[in-house]
């Protein structure tokens, strides 16, 4: 008899893709390039993981359904929990992934997949994954969730059956990970593979010993050159307890780094459906609307297709659509009309803190707190319960972090959805997410406060030291384990062996082109002489600058600075 994936199948899938990811989550942190400690894919990939299959138990209970759910609502009640547990940008990326394959179940009303539904499933989830990314880049999950599409339908096209169809979606998605550092220069330099793309190959490889009944048994290898990829581990499926270390890691260039939700940019949203137009005019009417504006998202097809965008000038888009096709069903939001109607309503903020020293600041600075730090990165589920917390109609979100602003988005959409006016001031770090804090008016509107927020958000540079956990070569030459980073703007810009020395360099980095204010925040591995030797070599050469010292209690980074 063919094979097929039925309700108990999807649930054995969870369960093993849950203890692959907490098999191999060490391994997957260690795939990340940048040097410094908190990479943390993998750990992210489990923890999102792992809370969407309790919330799913959560989600059933709560509907009233006893004993075996159907497909659909596995697919339903699944798909729901991993967008709201997602943690870090590879979570949300798969969360996607696994929207898609869930849609094709839901809108199919399907009791059991077999092969051309779970190749119409697996290039749904690939879709939906690159349709997330403003845009994507090549050498990355997206792209080994493009091949594994590919590998899937070549297989139903030849009749093959779900078993089958998963293994040549598992043979090409292996394939394309290998080839990874051929397409991103950061991961040919540091000799490994993306770490987000092992993560969907272990989610296609547990779907493929599900259908082919062999899931007690140890994972079979994966192999980069001759070599394993990712050493030989045994998954449990009651595996995942303890606490996983690090979190999803500071590539030299982030290609999931999403166009910033925020209030400032272009001042309408057009979204219309789309028909009576073929992939090429599609092709153009993205690239005409991409120069127009920014959110962009045209997703749908082959027949209806629905098109997103935030523009300055309504009827240039409109105008793309009517050179496309058939657009219909057009709805046009001025920002500003919009928050005006909630703007007598309290605006509130949300922001994200990395060590207990930086959370009790932000509070007293008015902020809802969510701990979000290397390893235990917040999910898009606890930023929306932070957003709820704050009882106003308009909220902005300090993510703090570039690793959290996927989930914070998501969290963010789903505030909207439930007629909170949201915006996302896009602080990558804790001195950006402060020079935001400080320029806060909580008596003026949720617009005011987005664009005053983010020009001090984005006029702060900032910079770190910290200590290399591992051996990669970088734009400022070879790391090995123990030498000291210097961190300008995200990127390793200096290499050295004393704390102080490469803090003095970073400063003087930003303070090049000028500076008044210079924030030190110290981290709970620094030490007081640290802190001072930076602050009184700053008063000897830099006279004219303040300088204000924090205690911020972060993991990773010694020191994190910011100057205004």
């Amino acid at each position: 008899m063919p094979a097929v994936l039925d309700a108990d199948g999807a649930r054995l899938w969870g369960a093993l893709t849950r203890a692959a990811f907490a098999a191999r989550r060490t391994e997957m942190d260690a795939l990340n390039v940048f040097p410094v400690p908190d990479g943390d894919t993998g750990t992210n990939l489990y923890l999102t993981m792992d809370t969407a299959l309790e919330d799913v138990k959560v989600a059933h209970a709560a509907q009233g359904i006893i004993g075996t759910a159907s497909l659909v609502d596995e697919a339903r009640n699944l798909s729901r929990a991993l967008l709201l547990s997602a943690r870090g940008n590879s979570g949300v990326i798969v969360s996607q992934i696994v929207a898609g394959l869930s849609a094709v179940v839901i809108e199919e009303g399907l009791t059991e997949v077999d092969g051309p539904a779970l190749a119409r499933a697996i290039t749904r989830g690939a879709q939906l994954a690159r349709a997330s990314v403003a845009h994507p880049q090549e050498g990355t999950i997206l792209t080994v969730a493009d091949a594994a599409a590919a590998g899937a339908t070549e297989a139903a096209a030849e009749g093959g059956d779900a078993a089958e169809v998963a293994a040549s979606a598992l043979s090409d998605a292996e394939a394309a990970l290998v080839r990874t550092p051929e397409q991103l220069p950061a991961l040919a330099r540091a000799g490994v593979v993306d770490a987000g793309g092992a993560g969907c190959v272990l989610m296609i490889e547990a779907l493929h010993r599900v259908l082919t009944g062999s899931w007690a048994e140890g994972s079979a290898p994966l192999h980069h050159a001759s070599e394993d990829l990712l050493p030989k581990t045994s998954w449990h499926i009651e595996g995942g307890a303890g606490d996983p270390p690090g979190e999803e890691a500071g590539r030299a260039r982030d290609p999931f780094a999403p166009t910033p939700t925020s209030a400032v940019g272009p001042a309408f949203e057009v979204m219309f459906l789309l028909d009576h137009c073929d992939d090429e005019r599609v092709a153009t009417l993205r690239d005409t609307l991409d120069g127009l504006g920014d959110s962009l998202l045209v997703v749908g097809g082959p027949d209806l297709w629905n098109v997103h965008v935030h523009v300055d000038d309504v009827g240039a888009a409109v105008e793309a659509g009517i050179a496309a096709g058939r657009p219909h069903r057009v709805k046009v939001t001025h920002f500003a009309t919009q928050v005006a109607a909630k703007e007598t309503q309290q605006v509130a903020v949300v922001a994200c803190a990395a060590g207990p020293g930086m959370a009790t600041i932000l509070e007293e600075a008015g902020a809802t707190v969510v701990l979000s730090s290397p390893g235990a990165r917040a999910s898009a589920g606890q930023l929306l319960e932070a957003i709820h917390e704050t009882g106003a109609g308009s909220v902005i979100v300090l993510p703090n972090d570039k690793d959290t602003l996927m989930a914070a988005e998501v969290a963010c959409r789903a505030a909207t959805e439930e007629g909170i006016v949201t915006a996302i001031v896009p602080a990558r770090t804790a001195v950006q997410g402060l020079a935001a804090l400080a320029v806060v008016d909580l008596g003026k509107g949720l617009r005011e406060n987005a664009i005053s927020m983010t020009s001090a958000a984005v006029a702060t540079r900032h910079g770190a030291v910290s200590v290399a956990s591992r051996e990669v070569l970088t734009w400022a030459g070879h790391v090995t384990p123990g030498d000291v980073l210097g961190i300008v703007s995200g990127d390793v810009a200096l290499i050295g062996d004393d704390l102080a020395t490469v803090a003095h360099q970073v400063l003087d980095r930003l303070l090049s082109g000028g500076g008044e204010l210079v924030t030190l925040v110290s981290g709970a591995d620094a030490d007081d002489a640290l802190v001072d030797a930076v602050a009184d070599r700053l008063a000897k050469e830099h006279a004219e600058v303040e300088v204000v010292r924090l205690d911020g209690g972060q993991q990773v980074y010694p020191l994190l600075v910011g100057v205004e």
